[in-house]
């Protein structure tokens, strides 16, 4: 049986650690208030964005557009979103399963790469990090965005990459959140969605087809990536504020048993004591 020493220093450093979590907690419920009224106020946009870039080429006939074809390469680029920090629960965790799930052989994906605590875990799984912009996830811009769906753009163009696909951590509401693996090029759509709209009604291009998906797919692609970058932060605050609770729980019970612990360990010292007075008191007298 441990020490009351033992037990009181090991309480302490529980209760140290409890207020560690507690001050993580509070910083992360702050920080997802912040997120997520972002990724509210932005999620219209982005869903309007998607809707009508989807219904638009629906109503297009077939268009042959490379934005529209898998390339020539077995290669698959993945954009993959996570975190530069840990405490996060499994979160990290999550969305690198995303990658080792999805089906597609490790050596065919590239991956673009933010968040370092998800990148060191890809690179123990062997996978090739083609880019790294972590930093980016400290405060997503929309800039950051078009740069970096530009560089992927150019991949694809240049034929060394067949497909582009984005990994990233879907924010549903504060306890709830959903890894998702998404094709981004080429541009899919489900034709079931179409039966509600007018889809007897084709669309025209001006000047051409070619000319208006050069300038339309990009800023598609880049606003569905800014959209990923604002929810995966919300997502990750969120899964660091329910794991610095879960954490903060299980110390408040841990600093219970050791209290329990401690006060028996006091009391059977006490009787100890006591017994032995009472025989050195008979054994005098």
């Amino acid at each position: 049986m441990a020490s009351m020493r033992d037990i009181k220093r090991r309480k302490g450093s529980i209760q140290s650690t409890q207020q560690i979590t507690k001050a993580m907690k509070l910083v992360s419920t702050v920080k997802l208030q912040k997120a997520r009224n972002r990724a509210e106020q932005s999620n219209p946009y982005f869903n309007h964005m998607y809707q009508t870039v989807t219904s638009m080429l629906a109503r297009s006939g077939n268009l042959d557009h490379p934005y529209l074809k898998a390339g020539n390469s077995n290669k698959k680029a993945v954009i993959t979103i996570a975190s530069n920090r840990g405490l996060a629960g499994g979160y990290n965790a999550n969305v690198v399963k995303l990658l080792t799930g999805s089906g597609i052989p490790r050596e065919d994906i590239q991956v673009y790469m933010i968040g370092r605590k998800a990148k060191e875990l890809l690179v123990r799984k062997g996978y090739e990090i083609k880019a790294d912009y972590s930093d980016v996830i400290e405060a997503p811009a929309y800039e950051d965005a078009a740069v970096i769906c530009k560089e992927v753009l150019e991949a694809f163009s240049r034929g060394e990459i067949g497909e582009i696909y984005l990994a990233y951590t879907h924010f549903k509401n504060t306890v709830s959140h959903e890894p998702t693996m998404m094709k981004l090029l080429p541009v899919e759509f489900d034709e079931t969605e179409l039966k509600e709209a007018d889809s007897h009604v084709l669309m025209n291009y001006e000047p051409n087809e070619e000319e208006a998906l050069d300038l339309i797919i990009p800023k598609y692609l880049t606003s569905l990536f800014y959209g990923a970058l604002v929810e995966a932060v919300a997502s990750e605050n969120g899964a660091r504020m329910q794991a610095m609770d879960s954490a903060t729980s299980n110390a408040d019970e841990m600093i219970s048993d050791l209290t329990l612990k401690y006060n028996r360990a006091r009391q059977g010292s006490i009787t100890q004591e006591l017994t032995e007075i009472i025989a050195g008191a008979e054994a005098i007298s």
